[in-house]
């Protein structure tokens, strides 16, 4: 009998581990199968060779995800991508990107796509201006007035100097190519280890900022820069604020900021027909 009980009560103790333990495995969403009903493979962009810079969602080792946004594209668009994206970057290690982009392919790509500014915002990078104001004459019909004159500021140390050093960069290096901003998604709450704890985006950072304002000064910036926008903040539909975006995202306790490959499908179709209402180049020979 006392056998009998011991072996029972062993036999309880396995299968709750077991089932603890079942339950403490991530599910894995598994990459969403394109269908040839799907693909736009006769557009502009097919075998147009495109690089993508940015932070993990762009990163090459798949951050929270097994299939990325622009391995989708792929398949939709029929592109050849370049990736450059490092997961934690930020728009001063975009600037470190495109020097890399440069030295590796030099003039030989068609179109760059920038996915950036969730980890300034995260780490509080102050925003900055775009622009410093002074006075200076210049001829206006014949005439020398004096007139406000503004200056882009570039540096390092605030969000809108970092952006602004890019896209000179970018404008000057790289005039016949597309290049293409695009915004952050909405931010939900992560617990990567006991010190790496980020918020959702209803707290602001420590500038006192919303997300908000860093999507909006990227917007500000594709319109000074004359770069097309792809405001994926916006018309993405991902909004890991709701618990019904579960499905989007890698972890619903842990990681509602990293989209899985479900989320990454969703940003790829809406990248897609953004461009394809776009230029693919404007580099007249290959």
């Amino acid at each position: 009998m006392k056998k009998t009980i011991v072996t029972t009560c062993a036999l309880l103790l396995a299968t709750g581990f077991e089932g603890s333990a079942q339950q403490a495995v991530q599910k894995i969403t598994p990459k969403i199968e394109v269908t040839a009903g799907e693909k736009t493979l006769q557009s502009q962009w097919k075998g147009k060779r495109v690089a993508f810079l940015g932070d993990s969602m762009t990163d090459k080792r798949r951050v929270g995800t097994t299939y990325l946004y622009w391995e989708y594209l792929t398949e939709l668009l029929g592109i050849e991508p370049s990736v450059y994206g490092i997961s934690g970057n930020q728009w001063d290690g975009i600037y470190k990107q495109t020097l890399k982009l440069h030295d590796e392919k030099g003039a030989a790509v068609d179109a760059i796509l920038i996915f950036a500014g969730t980890n300034d915002f995260n780490h509080g990078i102050p925003m900055g201006e775009f622009f410093s104001e002074t006075t200076k004459k210049t001829n206006h019909n014949g005439n020398q007035v004096t007139r406000k004159y503004r200056i882009p500021i570039m540096n390092d140390s605030t969000f809108c100097g970092r952006i602004n050093k890019v896209m000179s960069y970018l404008k000057t290096t790289y005039p016949q190519q597309q290049i293409v901003i695009m915004t952050p998604i909405h931010r939900g709450y992560a617990k990567f280890s006991e010190k790496n704890v980020q918020p959702d985006e209803n707290f602001a950072n420590g500038q006192g900022l919303y997300i908000d304002a860093y999507v909006n000064a990227l917007k500000q910036a594709a319109s000074y820069w004359a770069v097309p926008l792809i405001d994926l903040y916006s018309l993405s539909g991902l909004y890991p604020m709701s618990d019904a975006h579960a499905q989007y995202f890698h972890d619903k306790d842990t990681d509602m900021l990293h989209p899985n490959a479900a989320g990454d499908y969703r940003l790829a179709k809406t990248i897609q027909y953004q461009l394809l209402a776009l230029p693919a180049s404007f580099v007249q020979s290959r």
